[in-house]
């Protein structure tokens, strides 16, 4: 499964900011359920103002039982 060029352009710009020390974890909440979430941000300015980027949340309880890697398969099998 090929990663989609929009997310590996978002992951670069990801990598700049931590590299730069721009970036926050802010409390917001979600725009559909109103939960509460922890959104990784990366910090830019606006003349006097701050601009927050979202990147994404941050998983509730343990990750690795909330994602599941690819599956291994010989290149170019069918999915």
């Amino acid at each position: 499964m090929a990663i989609p060029d929009h997310h590996v352009k978002n992951f670069r710009t990801l990598m700049r900011a931590a590299e730069d020390g721009n970036l926050a974890l802010m409390e917001c909440c979600d725009a559909v359920t109103g939960e509460k979430r922890f959104v990784l941000c990366g910090v830019g300015r606006d003349g006097n103002d701050y601009v927050m980027t979202p990147f994404g949340h941050l998983a509730e309880g343990n990750p690795f039982e909330a994602y599941v890697p690819p599956e291994s398969r010989p290149f170019g099998a069918p999915h």
